[in-house]
């Protein structure tokens, strides 16, 4: 299922505004304004893609917009097809006011071309002021070096901040109107669980959907699946799922036969709760309509621990499998589906899919090891990457297959989006992972847990939403490296947890300021227990969705010029993170 949801995706409106003066300006103007519009709606269109792996489409109005009548023709247009994200371009000076974008729902962004000939940054400056004075934060868009008016390229610092917003935008759009489903509810006290639907609707948009886990159970008893594709997923998983170590005392491991019942209800699982998120029109088939609609949800969560785990198999394969690229149907797009239904940490895990595409890692953020304390109980001096010190990220015993680092781009790990994805890349993650007994202590209804170690040398983004009380939602970014240890060094440092859950060993990277003056300090600011790991360093994209969301950003280590926020963020203070706060705080929720 490669496309989750089989509708209209949203598209970027490109809204090409112009000097309305006619007898001679506007005319003399209408080729280049309208050259930039398809200069940029090329630039995007070539290069940016949905998670589900369709091109970006984009919508140029009909006529450049020299009124308010021609912005008002465009703004139906935009309603008509779809448009979620507004960019506004212009080489001239136009009328502010008259050719704005005034539609709330819309990310806007505004690229005034820097040229002698036409004053299309004071046309950038005026727009923007009026953005902020009515409410509306608008980025800005303005190159570095004069160009030519003839000049029809779109300069690399130009088009790097045209795609980023872009990504951005195109995720609030794609966010809005889908839902979140809990499957189960507050897990082990977890306050991450405790999903909060005023947060998802006022600032994404949207709905926050739950089903008790007894709906697992009834349709397992129900038999509500799609059988043909049970077989299949079933021999898919008997032929590429090796079962790794048993951790479990001898005398308390299940027999074989109850094993293979494990195995059946984990695949079984997989399906009912893939079907549960996206629906599947085989149920309707099967004389199932209603459970054949789905809950129109573009991510999950599963409670397990404890009123599942304590009698029925864990939710590990399932886990696993669904925030993969790829399964027995081949490569498909990642579903996200949150462990312990930590419903923030998905929304992160969220962020990180709709901006990149790749699946996303969920893990415990369990322990800072100094590099003191590492040779202290191996005996290894750690060098390089880890020489600061590292931190175990590792979860209770699933995350995406794609998470061992062993697809390969240019010769080094990587994570790929599902349609770059070969056979190859499959055959190496299976391999890497063994899917090892459950830890009976943890999860007495057995099941399956997932383990491999992630390939060291890859870049990661590790992000935290978190909800504060009188504040609201607050991010937290972290950039860094995986990290290789020697074999021997990993097993002494892992074994002191579960051997049987995903390793990932992280290097955030260091600024020597705040957070970042050492790992132990990042791992002390950490927000919760959990964190979502995307493949990149893909920092300076969530803080533009962030600040698109009015969702301020409490920690990062992204670079200053690699920072792009609406204009009217400056307006708030000179001190970039404080600014952050206060101009969130000013221009509220999204939908409020």
């Amino acid at each position: 299922m490669n496309k989750v949801f089989a509708g209209d995706l949203p598209k970027v409106g490109i809204r090409p505004t112009i000097d309305g003066r006619r007898q001679g300006v506007r005319e003399s103007l209408e080729e280049q304004t309208m050259g930039m519009a398809r200069a940029v709606a090329a630039l995007i269109s070539e290069t940016l893609r949905h998670p589900d792996g369709r091109a970006v489409e984009c919508v140029i109005a009909d006529t450049t917009i020299g009124g308010v009548s021609e912005a008002a023709a465009c703004a139906e247009k935009f309603r008509r097809d779809n448009v979620g994200v507004s960019l506004t371009v212009t080489p001239c000076w136009c009328y502010g006011s008259e050719t704005m974008d005034m539609d709330p729902m819309l990310p806007k962004a505004v690229w005034g071309f820097n040229g002698t000939e036409r004053p299309g940054a004071v046309y950038l400056a005026a727009v923007l002021s009026a953005y902020a004075q009515k409410g509306l934060p608008a980025f800005g868009i303005y190159g570095g070096e004069v160009q030519d008016a003839g000049d029809r390229s779109i300069p690399d610092d130009v088009a790097e901040k045209i795609l980023r917003f872009a990504r951005a935008g195109l995720a609030v759009a794609t966010m809005r109107g889908k839902a979140y489903l809990a499957i189960g509810g507050t897990s082990m006290g977890i306050a991450g669980s405790m999903v909060d639907p005023d947060f998802l609707q006022k600032y994404l948009g949207m709905r926050s959907e739950s089903v008790d886990m007894s709906e697992l159970q009834r349709r397992l008893q129900l038999l509500l699946f799609d059988p043909d594709e049970y077989e299949k997923a079933l021999a898919w998983t008997k032929a590429n799922c090796k079962e790794g170590r048993d951790v479990n005392a001898p005398e308390k491991r299940s027999s074989p036969e109850r094993k293979a019942e494990e195995w059946e209800t984990s695949v079984k699982m997989t399906l009912i709760a893939r079907d549960l998120m996206v629906g599947n029109p085989r149920l309707a088939e099967l004389g199932w309509a209603e459970e054949a609609e789905g809950h129109h949800a573009i991510a999950s969560g599963f409670q397990g621990q404890r009123q599942w785990t304590d009698f029925m198999p864990n939710g590990d394969f399932m886990e696993t499998i669904l925030n993969t690229s790829f399964d027995w149907n081949g490569p498909r797009q990642p579903l996200i589906m949150a462990t312990e239904n930590d419903c923030l940490n998905g929304l992160g895990m969220l962020f990180g899919n709709l901006l990149t595409g790749t699946a996303q890692i969920f893990s415990d953020v369990r322990t800072y090891w100094s590099a003191e304390s590492i040779e202290r109980v191996s005996g290894w001096k750690p060098e390089g990457a880890a020489a600061g010190g590292i931190i175990h990220l590792i979860n209770s015993g699933a995350t995406c297959l794609d998470g061992s680092g062993e697809m390969m781009v240019d010769g080094k790990p990587a994570m790929k989006p599902f349609w770059d994805v070969t056979e190859e890349d499959q055959r190496r993650c299976l391999e890497a992972t063994r899917f090892c007994a459950a830890n009976l202590g943890y999860f007495r209804g057995g099941g399956f847990s997932t383990d491999f170690t992630t390939r060291g040398g890859m870049p990661v983004t590790m992000i935290r939403l978190n909800l504060v009380d009188r504040l609201g939602p607050v991010l937290q970014i972290a950039e860094g490296e995986t990290v290789a240890l020697p074999e021997e060094v990993h097993d002494t440092l892992d074994l002191r947890t579960d051997p049987s859950w995903p390793t990932t060993w992280f290097a955030p990277r260091l600024t020597g300021e705040g957070p970042f003056r050492s790992v132990y300090s990042v791992m002390d600011a950490w927000g919760a227990n959990h964190g979502a790991i995307s493949y990149g360093h893909n920092g300076a994209e969530i803080i533009t969705l962030a600040a698109m969301l009015r969702i301020p950003v409490a920690m990062h280590n992204v670079a200053p010029e690699r920072i792009f926020r609406p204009r009217a963020w400056g307006l708030f203070g000179s001190e970039p993170e404080g600014a952050d706060f206060r101009a969130c705080a000013a221009f509220g929720p999204l939908y409020r």
